[in-house]
């Protein structure tokens, strides 16, 4: 796994103003910086013990020591490094097709975010249609998004659960919903997202495949980046060339190249999703 850089398209940090050190910025209110702050610790989300199984390849937590996990740190250097420059605080993680990684990037980034890097993290499962993350940390079961959702009255907060001994939150998917557009296009949506963006220093979206649904052009408008996952040998040239052009607002920030995962193993083909299979003949390295 290698991370090649991109041209950003990211808003510059914002200066910092001079003034006292307990100086409340201009226009934020105490919700926005003192409670807000306190959510992430709040006794409104529960503390789960994880025991991801070993076929989830969560390197991150289960083999820390190995090159694997060596990576994602890399990785998590690279882009502490670009928000010194660029507002970079949530991104997405997609692919141009399925069986690229994606879940496996994003779980394994979000581990060692939290982990080694002694960030505030949320790891969202932002594929509403067929969500795998809560499987890959043995968890089952679980109310989320979509739950939130129906219920339109609570808040988003309860729906998280934290990770006992670490200080990475997890955001499940809930249960698989028809028409996941008309919650991400939502203005409840906006308004949560940005909430919890003031809470967590990084916000890890596992988003759908650009092709063929249009859940990761709408998490785009969302998140700070975009971060790609192209699979040696996988991603059809044209797809990725045709998902890139369906995001209104890519914000690429990165391309990792994924040479070898068994994720995404989900067939969203069929009833969900309407795409048509890539066969060799469709394949192209990129």
């Amino acid at each position: 796994m290698d991370l090649v850089a991109a041209e950003l398209a990211l808003p510059e940090a914002p200066a910092k103003a001079e003034g006292p050190a307990n100086a409340m910025p201009e226009g934020a209110s105490m919700r926005g910086t003192v409670e807000i702050k306190k959510a992430a610790t709040s006794d409104k989300t529960r503390s789960v013990m994880v025991q991801p199984p070993a076929t989830s390849r969560l390197v991150a937590w289960n083999d820390p020591n190995s090159l694997g996990a060596e990576k994602f740190r890399a990785l998590s250097v690279r882009l502490d490094d670009m928000r010194r420059q660029h507002a970079l605080k949530s991104l997405q993680v997609t692919s141009s097709v399925i069986n690229e990684g994606k879940s496996f990037v994003a779980a394994n980034l979000a581990v060692t975010l939290a982990k080694y890097s002694g960030s505030q993290t949320l790891l969202i499962e932002g594929d509403l249609h067929r969500p795998t993350l809560a499987s890959m940390f043995g968890l089952k079961d679980l109310q989320g998004l979509s739950d939130w959702w129906t219920g339109r009255n609570q808040e988003l907060l309860r729906y998280m659960l934290r990770f006992t001994g670490t200080d990475l939150w997890f955001l499940p998917a809930g249960k698989a919903c028809d028409r996941p557009s008309e919650i991400l296009r939502s203005a409840q949506l906006a308004e949560a997202f940005t909430e919890l963006a003031d809470q967590f220093d990084w916000i890890v979206v596992d988003s759908t495949p650009m092709l063929p649904v249009i859940d990761a052009n709408l998490w785009s408008r969302l998140v700070d980046g975009t971060l790609l996952v192209l699979r040696e040998g996988i991603a059809p040239l044209k797809a990725l060339k045709k998902g890139l052009q369906s995001l209104d607002r890519p914000k690429l920030i990165g391309v990792v190249v994924n040479e070898a995962s068994d994720f995404d193993q989900i067939d969203y083909d069929g009833q969900y999703y309407g795409a048509r299979k890539y066969g060799n003949n469709g394949s192209k390295k990129v």
